[in-house]
């Protein structure tokens, strides 16, 4: 089977095993920029903690989940996004003025909007979750 956007099947079965209501995933391939946004969506209590796991074919992502994710998923085409634009793509793709986050990428590292607002840079947009 060939993955042609590895982040958003992951976050499209994170959808699936919460509705599922389960406690616990096993993410495969995984890549740096699925664990920096699984370390982003931790940090703002969506997911669990989780572990590397290596294995003859090169390991795999074992997630807890919590609970907390309503919709997640990847934004198509990366729209790029300046320090302006983050309330109108805030509007268009969470439900609520502070309610989800937006996931970049910026010269300064993958970051939420906020951590992006606060260095005033502004880059392309990966993905939201709320």
């Amino acid at each position: 089977m060939v993955l042609n956007d590895t982040l958003a099947n992951v976050l499209s079965i994170l959808i699936q095993y919460e509705k599922l209501g389960k406690k616990e995933v096993l993410l495969k391939p995984y890549s740096r920029i699925i664990k920096t946004v699984l370390d982003i969506l931790h940090k703002e209590g969506y997911v669990g903690s989780y572990e590397v796991v290596k294995d003859v074919t090169g390991g795999h992502l074992k997630l807890n989940l919590i609970g907390r994710i309503n919709n997640c998923g990847v934004v198509k085409p990366r729209f790029a996004i300046k320090i302006d634009d983050f309330e109108k793509r805030e509007k268009q793709y969470l439900p609520a003025k502070g309610f989800g986050v937006l996931i970049l990428s910026t010269p300064k590292g993958i970051m939420t909007q906020h951590q992006a607002q606060e260095n005033h840079v502004g880059g392309r947009l990966l993905a939201y979750c709320y």
